[in-house]
């Protein structure tokens, strides 16, 4: 046997309540969005959105996320938010919920500092950004198998949201995609190591291969004559007469 605990074996049922419980989460932020659209014919939605360069407009760091400017912009948010909120809370459940915050925040951010004046800038899609860019650089930082394949998925369903954080004169805020990546991309930096690798499934051979060193290691120790230091000495010549002494025996002590 090897001469080493083997690492836990991978917890299906686990994974699934985690997986579950980042699915529920994000669906029920997806709900909120839809009760907020339904009321926002209510709000004062100036106010609550993002006005570049007006003190104001900081007001809309916390609420502007909540708002969409129409049924089409939420549902393209709302599906953005469940396939990649539950990506990343199934798969680093403490670091999205350290990143979430700063997404928040720096999508406004960026939206405050580069939006033009008078413009006003709401909705979620800061936030899938940066959810976007937290996973795609926690599967290159970590590189274990279930963070490359959320990577990959993301990368497969939002690739194309790389290029909306260049500047586009269609209206879209691309000043709160970009804040929202660079959150994303710091997140992910930040707080790497706050959820521990998974354990890697072992294979039989890997277990045979260790095994047989095992064995050959202890072949070694019990056929191969010990070190010359080793060998316990019984007489030695004086070099001052010639003559030999003979010495006691004293038997090697194991070590503690």
């Amino acid at each position: 046997m090897p001469d080493h605990p083997l690492p836990p074996a991978p917890d299906p049922a686990s994974d699934r309540r985690r997986l579950l419980f980042a699915f529920n989460c994000s669906l029920g932020f997806v709900l909120l969005l839809v009760v907020v659209a339904a009321m926002q014919a209510r709000l004062p939605v100036a106010a609550m959105s993002v006005t570049p360069g007006t003190l104001a407009g900081l007001l809309g760091l916390l609420t502007a996320p909540l708002l969409h400017g129409s049924a089409a912009h939420l549902a393209a948010n709302a599906t953005a938010l469940l396939i990649l909120g539950t990506l990343a809370g199934s798969v680093y459940p403490r670091a999205t919920l350290r990143a979430l915050p700063l997404m928040w925040l720096g999508s406004g951010l960026g939206a405050w500092l580069l939006g033009e004046p008078g413009s006003h800038h709401l909705g979620a899609s800061g936030v899938t950004h940066g959810l976007m860019f937290l996973v795609t650089t926690l599967g290159l930082l970590r590189r274990d198998r279930p963070s490359i394949a959320a990577g990959m998925i993301a990368m497969l369903f939002y690739g194309g949201s790389v290029l909306t954080v260049l500047p586009h004169g269609d209206g879209i805020s691309w000043q709160s995609h970009l804040g929202g990546a660079i959150a994303g991309t710091v997140s992910a930096l930040l707080f790497r190591r706050l959820d521990p690798l998974p354990p890697r499934k072992r294979y039989s051979w890997e277990i045979e291969e260790e095994e047989q060193a095992l064995q050959a290691r202890e072949e070694r120790d019990t056929f191969e004559l010990p070190p010359p230091r080793d060998v316990p000495v019984l007489w030695r010549r004086d070099e001052d007469d010639g003559r030999g002494h003979v010495l006691p025996f004293r038997p090697r002590t194991p070590p503690d």
